[in-house]
């Protein structure tokens, strides 16, 4: 018994064995398709240095697409024609670490565009967009070094205290311009240059509010006024048209002497 159990104990091993290398191998294939399918159909994903890099470049894109590999480290999205970066649209790329969007038509940036790459994320290029002004939240918590140039950026307190907080790529930071500011005169000059003048967009912000604050004040004083006379000079014409009323109406004693005529004429 023992010699005729033994082989077949044999054969039933390298049976068990041959399905698991099998096995293995499918799995590894299936795991192959799943990456290469997570590639979305207009970009162009491959794999330099172990590193995977999406390439969606001059693709007449008008959106960030949704089903982007989750494991890209680098994702070109240039040249395009996106308008908007929306609340997490990246927040499935937890190893994304270069992020190009330059040369795009972007206008808002949602104040959490970048949630879930703040971590991750060493470059990012906005660079060559419509952008005038970015909520305080949008780069909460970034660590990549930006470039913000070449946008069409309004220059007031909000965006002052946006660029406190970031780490502007030094060879393009002369190239943030105001293309509008909240005083005309610093318009058509580096932001960083103004700031580091000692210019405070701030102050002119609550000197504005304060201005608006005031007329704003003045206004409802003045049509209280206007209420208050309006109303003081309608009572007058009422009363006066009374008292001409009143007036008019014969007196006590006119009416006693009609009396008394009657009495004597009876």
């Amino acid at each position: 018994m023992q010699d005729f159990a033994s082989p077949r104990m044999f054969r039933v091993s390298l049976m068990f064995n041959g399905l698991a290398l099998i096995g293995g191998l499918l799995s590894g294939i299936l795991l192959q398709n799943v990456s290469v399918m997570a590639c979305p159909s207009i970009c162009h994903c491959i794999e330099k240095n172990s590193l995977m890099v999406v390439q969606c470049m001059s693709r007449n894109l008008e959106k960030i697409p949704p089903d982007l590999p989750r494991d890209t480290v680098v994702l070109v999205l240039a040249a395009n024609h996106i308008t908007h970066i929306p609340n997490q649209a990246f927040r499935e790329l937890h190893y994304l670490q270069e992020l190009d969007l330059s040369n795009n038509d972007i206008e808002t940036v949602d104040m959490g565009a970048f949630q879930g790459v703040s971590d991750s994320l060493l470059v990012l290029d906005l660079s060559n967009n419509n952008i005038q002004n970015v909520p305080k939240e949008a780069f909460a918590r970034l660590r990549a070094k930006i470039n913000l140039s070449n946008n069409p950026w309004h220059c007031e307190c909000t965006l002052q205290e946006v660029l406190r907080e970031l780490r502007l790529d030094p060879e393009t930071v002369n190239e943030v311009i105001c293309h509008t500011a909240v005083q005309e005169e610093y318009a058509g000059k580096p932001i960083i240059q103004v700031l580091d003048s000692g210019i405070n967009f701030c102050t002119f912000h609550h000197k504005t509010t304060d201005v608006a604050m005031f007329v704003t004040m003045f206004g409802w004083f003045t049509m209280v006024i206007a209420y208050v006379i309006y109303y003081v000079r309608h009572n007058q014409e009422d009363a006066r048209r009374h008292l001409e009323y009143l007036k008019s109406l014969p007196s006590n004693s006119q009416i006693s002497k009609d009396f008394d005529t009657i009495s004597t004429v009876l």
